[in-house]
């Protein structure tokens, strides 16, 4: 569907179809509605969003997705859309890699799109008020909350796990196996983000239960994905003998790299090492052996990031904070030892 097209199903030039989408004066009410009738009835939308042009007030909302290839999200997204659309809102997507700027992306598709609110899913953990003052709508950090940062929690809302605690009950259900030497494969230790909470918990399950911090077996990736996890545990496993008997991944995919550089340096799981994540994705319930790993409630956390954004909307209520429980999935990846 063309300018052209919408001409010709209107019965008016494409000069006067120009106008209408630039929202000139200087058309008939006629022609405007003629051009506008056809724009709705084709679905027809341009750059600056024809839908926008036709009426008089904004129903949309925006998701800005951190982190372009992490398949933990596919299920969140699918969740958040589906809220929307059943309260009678429409959503626009926007999907920036990990080390860009959630938070200018959002400001622009508020200016853009005219949105009403925002669903920030994954992101950084150390937002200041200065830079959240490009934002002009409420906004819900959804799978993340704000950890280092020095936001007062009323201006600004949160649906997440929290990541400290239950990266702590993943090392302790290894250690619970006997495990003494646990290696923690993290994307950096001092990021501002998952990584560095989850690393935390990782540092206090050993504390706890008087095992000593060894460098050594902190493995950084510098990135969450499949092909990163690989390549450092590659390398560890390359240039050092392994001298781990389990391992705590902060993330599925991570874990999957990691099981995979295993295997290829004749490493079996779990009878050599053993390997606990966090987060539960579906792909890693059918991975051989099947990963042992805290399934995150993907579905409740998309839902309930847009009740919160849809109560601010609506009048209903202020910014609020839920933190969800995770759910021990056992799978076959962890071995006890004697």
């Amino acid at each position: 569907m063309t300018i052209k097209d919408i001409a010709r199903l209107s019965g008016v030039s494409v000069s006067t179809v120009s106008r209408v989408l630039n929202n000139r004066p200087d058309v008939s009410e006629e022609s405007r509605q003629r051009v506008r009738n056809v724009i709705e009835n084709e679905s027809y939308i341009p750059n600056n969003t024809a839908r926008d042009l036709v009426k008089t007030k904004s129903d949309t909302i925006g998701l800005v997705v951190r982190g372009i290839s992490n398949p933990f999200y596919t299920d969140v997204i699918t969740a958040i859309e589906k809220k929307i659309e059943q309260a009678g809102y429409t959503m626009v997507m926007r999907q920036i890699a990990s080390d860009a700027d959630e938070i200018q992306c959002g400001a622009e598709m508020e200016r853009e799109k005219r949105l009403l609110g925002i669903v920030f899913l994954g992101g950084c953990q150390d937002y200041t008020p200065e830079r959240l003052r490009v934002l002009n709508v409420p906004f819900v950090c959804c799978s993340y909350s704000n950890k280092y940062g020095t936001l007062d929690s009323e201006l600004y809302s949160s649906v997440s796990i929290e990541d400290q605690d239950e990266a702590y009950r993943a090392v302790d259900i290894l250690i619970k196996n006997g495990h003494k030497r646990i290696a923690a494969l993290v994307s950096s230790t001092y990021d501002g983000s998952i990584s560095q909470l989850r690393y935390q918990g990782y540092l206090k399950a050993l504390s706890d239960n008087g095992i000593e911090r060894d460098a050594e077996l902190v493995i950084e990736t510098d990135g969450f994905s499949i092909a990163d996890a690989y390549r450092a545990m590659e390398n560890k496993l390359d240039n050092k003998d392994m001298d781990f008997t389990a391992l705590f991944t902060i993330a599925d995919v991570m874990a999957m790299g990691a099981m995979r550089a295993l295997r290829e340096r004749g490493k079996r799981v779990p009878e050599d090492c053993s390997v606990i994540a966090i987060d539960g994705i579906a792909v890693s319930e059918y991975i051989h052996p099947m990963l042992s790993t805290l399934c995150q409630p993907v579905e409740e956390m998309g839902q309930k990031s847009v009740d919160i954004l849809l109560d601010m909307i609506e009048g209903r209520s202020g910014n609020r904070h839920v933190v969800l429980p995770t759910c021990f999935r056992e799978g076959a990846s962890i071995r006890k030892l004697n």
